[in-house]
């Protein structure tokens, strides 16, 4: 899959501007506050109908009332997107070939997408939710009945979380049977995302092996592991889910939050058997951040049979040389992506073969070489 084209109208700083883009490297390079990073929001927003950094009012240009993006994507047919966003309105708009997309999750997948920013310090740094978060992202794309029964299960957590709120104030028969109808769809939907989880990261850890070996060799093994369990069927599953519902029933009363679930399991970064998190070096979670999107997209595109996007933002001027060196080289094994930087003359390491692109921002003007 490959993005050709890309037009923005009132995006951030970007009044009016058209791209044409390499189907190899794309090297987006100019100042601070030209526009790089707009670049690649917008590209993001092709893929999944939102930013990946902000809400959507704060990406229209000042005084403007709207902004907005269409892009050309070629693969095996042409598809044109086009994303509007009104301001009046609050509102935004995706067409696909001039048809109005209703739901986003119609779009997440068709057109897969991997980010690679300095923001990902919080995958291996942060909560828990930073890393399932990530690790939803990536089966969500791959996988339309994940998506489906994810978003299902955050609704059911959302009223269930009303219904234990009315519990803790009025405790009555009537509301109690009605958190039992919750529960059961509550754990309906849990056992299915775990068993996804599992199979998931059963199958992902190779993927981010293979990344890791590629930026820092063999001196150290990555690995995952997925904190409710690692390797059951479902009907351990479900009764281990059970069991920890009827545990702390009284508990989630008292406080009025649902404490059991997929939505408080955690993803545990590991090198050598050693937590990353605890005992990681900078560069150990540097290059572990850069492997798993390195992993994301490779596995995406086994999965889905598509070329994702993918898109790094000031990448290397957080890397030392060495590891700097080594993806770059292993982008070429990529095909197209799109890399932010500064000034292309300060990354000597960096090697431009013929067909790709370097695009440069200045006041709002473009030029290629």
């Amino acid at each position: 899959m490959i993005l050709s084209r890309l037009s923005l109208r009132n995006f951030r700083i970007h009044k009016n501007i058209n791209f044409n883009f390499s189907e190899t490297l794309n090297y987006i390079v100019g100042g601070n506050g030209q526009g790089k990073t707009s670049v690649l929001e917008a590209a993001y927003y092709l893929c999944t109908t939102k930013s990946f950094n902000s809400k959507d009012i704060e990406a229209v240009s000042f005084n403007d009332n709207e902004f907005e993006i269409n892009g050309l994507f070629n693969d095996i047919t042409e598809d044109k997107i086009r994303v509007i966003f009104s301001v009046p309105e609050n509102r935004k708009y995706y067409f696909q070939n001039d048809k109005l997309i209703s739901r986003s999750s119609q779009i997440i997948g068709r057109f897969p997408v991997v980010i690679l920013t300095p923001a990902d310090h919080a995958i291996t740094q942060g909560s828990p939710a930073e890393r399932r978060k990530l690790i939803d992202s990536v089966i969500a794309q791959a996988s339309s009945t994940y998506l489906e029964v994810l978003l299902d299960y955050n609704k059911t957590i959302k009223q269930r979380s009303v219904v234990l709120n009315r519990l803790r104030e009025n405790f009555n028969k009537n509301t109690n049977t009605e958190l039992e109808a919750w529960t059961e769809k509550l754990i309906a939907n849990g056992v299915e995302l775990i068993h996804h989880r599992i199979k998931f990261i059963n199958v992902f850890n190779k993927y981010v092996i293979d990344s890791y070996k590629k930026i820092i060799g063999e001196k150290e093994s990555p690995s995952i592991e997925y904190s409710f369990l690692n390797d059951c069927d479902e009907d351990q599953i479900k009764n281990t889910f059970l069991s920890l519902i009827k545990e702390k029933k009284e508990e989630e009363i008292r406080r009025g939050i649902n404490l059991v679930g997929p939505h408080r399991d955690d993803f545990i970064f590991k090198i050598n058997n050693v937590s990353l998190r605890t005992y990681g070096s900078q560069g150990q979670h540097k290059t572990f951040q850069t492997a798993l999107r390195f992993a994301e997209f490779f596995y995406l595109k086994e999965t889905t049979g598509k070329t994702p996007i993918f898109l790094l933002d000031d990448v290397f001027g957080e890397l030392d040389a060495y590891r700097a060196g080594k993806i770059s080289e292993y982008l070429k094994e990529v095909g197209q992506a799109f890399i932010t930087l500064t000034d292309f003359a300060d990354f000597s390491f960096l090697k431009k073969d013929k067909n790709d692109l370097i695009i440069k921002l200045d006041n709002g003007s473009v030029t290629y070489a």
